[in-house]
């Protein structure tokens, strides 16, 4: 059975990464997308995951702040081709937009970031094949595109939310980049027994209903929930490492739901012991 870890928004904290992986060595990491943005490290972070993903070792699904950041890159590629001015006013559109949402803090970062010099390691990683929305997790640590049936319980795990149809985003895909947890229901496929999230910065691991949700707002607080999966049937083991940050900011972070269980590790604090069975989550 593989070891699966879910890394919720990470921000630029490659340092909080980089503590993930020398804590879990073996383990097969799943990033909930936001790996980029507002924090101090945005391309040493999807260098290391892409390293990752490069040795099969980690599943990368696509956040609100990856998405984004395509919006100016694709309409400009369009605009070489067609040099229809139409493209370029979409692509500078796109461009801003993500500038405003936190692509400030990449171009600081890097002295300058124009589209006509994309930096390549970027582009590279927005335009994985398999930057994945949804995806399933089952007992044995095999990740899914699709919901493998009632048969086979599972765990939902996507950015923001589970894919459902909204009056803002017809889109389901689009669905679970952006929609926050006040904006269900979400209903669940079949044989799902919850599902997991980031996107929403909440003060502790917090479960409303069936999903729950663990981005501590790590590029700020400098706390990062390391969520692992093993039978979807029991409580996910969560341990919350704490890093360099200011984790008194989490107190302007919505309160909602009911807090879950976890454990706090100091960086400095030798690897935990390998989790006991626990007792159903729900």
């Amino acid at each position: 059975m593989r070891q699966v870890i879910v890394i919720p928004d990470l921000h630029g904290r490659v340092d909080l990464l980089r503590a993930a992986v020398d804590r879990f060595p073996s383990a097969h990491f799943l990033s909930l997308g936001d790996a980029i943005d507002r924090g101090p490290n945005s391309l040493a972070t999807i260098e290391l995951l892409l390293e990752l993903h490069a040795a099969g070792r980690a599943t990368l699904l696509m956040g609100n702040h990856e998405r984004m950041a395509q919006e100016g890159p694709r309409w400009y590629k369009d605009y070489l081709g067609t040099h229809d001015m139409g493209d370029y006013r979409r692509a500078m559109e796109g461009y801003h937009w993500w500038m405003r949402a936190g692509g400030e803090t990449v171009r600081r970062e890097l002295g300058s970031l124009t589209l006509e010099q994309f930096p390549a390691l970027l582009e590279r990683y927005l335009n994985l094949p398999d930057l994945r929305r949804v995806v399933y997790v089952t007992a044995d640590g095999e990740i899914h595109a699709e919901a493998p049936g009632a048969d086979r319980p599972s765990v939902l795990v996507s950015h923001a939310a589970p894919p459902v149809a909204h009056q803002t985003h017809p889109n389901p895909l689009s669905a679970a980049l952006w929609l926050r947890p006040f904006e269900g229901p979400f209903p669940l496929p079949d044989g799902v027994v919850y599902s997991l999230h980031g996107h929403t910065p909440v003060r502790q691991p917090t479960r409303l209903g069936r999903h729950v949700y663990v981005d501590l707002g790590a590029y700020e607080t400098g706390r990062l929930a390391l969520v692992e999966l093993g039978n979807p049937q029991e409580r996910p083991v969560i341990r919350v490492l704490q890093g360099r940050g200011t984790p008194e900011t989490a107190r302007k972070y919505m309160q909602f739901g009911e807090p879950m269980p976890s454990e706090e590790l100091r960086l400095s604090e030798p690897r935990p012991a390998p989790p006991q069975s626990n007792s159903s989550p729900w």
